[in-house]
């Protein structure tokens, strides 16, 4: 399971990239309860989003299409870059630092699945996970997930695993360093016509009433609530500005 424990290889922050700030963070704080904090004009209003005071998400302004992106911890971002090429990625976004908060970089699978990497300074990461309101689960969604296992695998040392489920296998990826309940990602095939992306999936007590409030809210449902056994209530949903996202009520 996801923690804040900062292993390499592990998702350590997340954010969501939008054409409004003001209006994506009135969504996301009307539909998780969420409170925002604006890093001022000299961060470009970037705002963390807070559950009880530790940080479980950003809201970040951007010109371009909205999207949430992941970011997995590493201790140096420049080698991840060097390794990412290696194995067949691309660097959209060459490794820069957040004035003293960090540094970070941005790259493409060979899939073209957006992801960075996150090398903490002052900022180290998200302060809850798993918790309602907060990360839960991340899901890579590509065409061939055979093809960029060895990426990842090269990348980050991670370890995939296909697991059974139903008629078919879901690999699920840990850590290098994590031990047996570490698990913190799946692989999923890609829907036609979609494209390759990472899918942050949201922690909320109740995955129905939650879909309910963020239709309310300008939401897209892209899936209604469904059970999948084993891991819980899931849903799949768009922001107003159409960023992906899932929302689960995960089994006890």
């Amino acid at each position: 399971m996801l923690t804040t424990d900062f292993t390499p290889g592990t998702p350590s922050w997340l954010d969501v990239a939008a054409p409004d700030v003001e209006a994506a963070d009135a969504f996301y704080t009307g539909l998780f309860g969420w409170r925002s904090l604006s890093l001022g004009p000299e961060h470009r209003d970037y705002r963390f989003c807070q559950v009880d005071g530790r940080t479980v998400a950003g809201i970040s302004p951007s010109r371009g299409a909205a999207a949430w992106l992941t970011y997995f911890h590493t201790p140096d971002a420049d080698t991840v870059a060097k390794a990412v090429e290696q194995a067949g990625g691309k660097v959209l976004a060459a490794p820069f630092d957040i004035q003293g908060q960090g540094r970070m970089a941005v790259f493409a699978d060979p899939a073209g699945a957006s992801f960075a990497v996150w090398q903490p300074g002052a900022t180290r990461g998200l302060g809850l996970v798993t918790e309602p309101g907060s990360l839960g689960w991340v899901e890579l969604h590509v065409p061939d997930p055979g093809r960029v296992r060895s990426c990842y695998e090269s990348v980050f040392g991670w370890r995939i695993e296909d697991l059974p489920m139903g008629d078919a296998t879901y690999p699920v990826i840990s850590p290098a360093q994590g031990g047996e309940s570490s698990a913190m990602a799946g692989i999923a095939t890609l829907e036609p016509g979609d494209e390759p992306h990472w899918l942050p999936y949201f922690e909320v007590t109740d995955c129905d009433a939650t879909v309910e409030r963020a239709q309310e809210l300008g939401a897209t449902v892209r899936a209604t609530p469904a059970t999948t056994e084993g891991a819980g209530r899931i849903a799949f949903l768009a922001d107003p500005f159409g960023a992906r996202f899932a929302v689960i009520t995960s089994s006890a």
